[in-house]
């Protein structure tokens, strides 16, 4: 039988959630007020800052100096160019492992996870030189396969996921009925798994958005995405506070929107097989 929720736990519990959220939305709240104020101001003490005069001068500065659209195309098309790709090649490798195990396959997809565990700076040489031998430094081409490689094993595992929640009767139906490898997949499986894939899908163009490490060691100006338009504005000639955080907000702005809108989706995306 289940036990009771008294007054007293639950407004113990809705207050504890807020302090949660509150010290998760601080960091973001706190760049937001500092992108509307001057650099002096922006270095003042915190009372002082806060009941400081607002101005949309940071932004203005930030606007005039970098050339914001190009930076922001190449962080769409980077994102979901690099979420495409892993689907394409994830979507039958999901579906084998799932409907299609082998002795191995439990393995493999430790394997898979396994590689999420090294640490980039290991294989940034190789990768570096091998993408200044094929002429990808600095390209879409180049951060698009980086990406892709990245978050494969992501979106792999949240398919197989997925499609173990499908019922292997209906393959085997459509299979009766005479349905090939191809419109099985098509057909039968993709649509039934939509759903699941446009989750795995917002949360990888997430990931790929917010991507620093390889988009600041393998760019410099053509390829660069948001997330260098955010670095060049520290510099050692010292922090620009109220600029950085104009340009910090420019930049996970789009982003923060689009995974407000579809928060359900992504926690649909990252729950599926936690409860049977």
């Amino acid at each position: 039988m289940a036990r009771a929720v008294t007054p007293r736990r639950k407004a113990l519990t809705t207050v504890l959630a807020w302090a949660v959220g509150i010290a998760i939305f601080f960091p973001i709240l706190w760049i937001f007020i500092l992108s509307f104020k001057t650099e002096g101001n922006a270095i003042a003490t915190p009372f002082k800052m806060i009941f400081s005069g607002w101005t949309l001068e940071s932004y203005h500065t930030v606007l005039e100096r970098s050339n914001y659209p190009l930076f922001f195309m190449n962080s769409v098309i980077i994102s979901v160019g690099s979420t495409l790709l892993a689907l394409v090649i994830a979507v039958p490798a999901a579906w084998a492992m799932a409907f299609v195990p082998g002795r191995r396959t439990k393995d493999v997809l430790m394997w898979m996870l396994s590689t999420k565990m090294l640490p980039p700076v290991g294989v940034l040489v190789p990768i570096y030189l091998i993408f200044r031998d094929l002429g990808l430094l600095d390209s879409r081409i180049g951060l698009v396969f980086v990406l892709t490689m990245i978050n494969l094993p992501i979106i792999v595992w949240m398919l197989y996921t997925y499609f173990k929640e499908i019922p292997g009767e209906i393959l085997e139906a459509a299979r009766m009925d005479g349905a090939g490898l191809k419109e099985e997949v098509l057909y039968v499986l993709t649509p039934m798994a939509i759903p699941g894939m446009a989750s795995t899908v917002l949360l990888n163009i997430i990931l790929a958005w917010n991507e620093a490490f390889w988009t600041l060691n393998l760019t410099t100006a053509k390829a660069a995405p948001l997330t260098q338009f955010i670095a060049s504005y520290s510099s050692p000639e010292g922090l620009f506070y109220a600029k950085l955080s104009a340009a910090s907000i420019m930049a996970i702005a789009p982003i923060l929107i689009m995974g407000w809108f579809s928060q359900k989706q992504l926690v649909r995306g990252l729950t599926f097989g936690a409860v049977k």
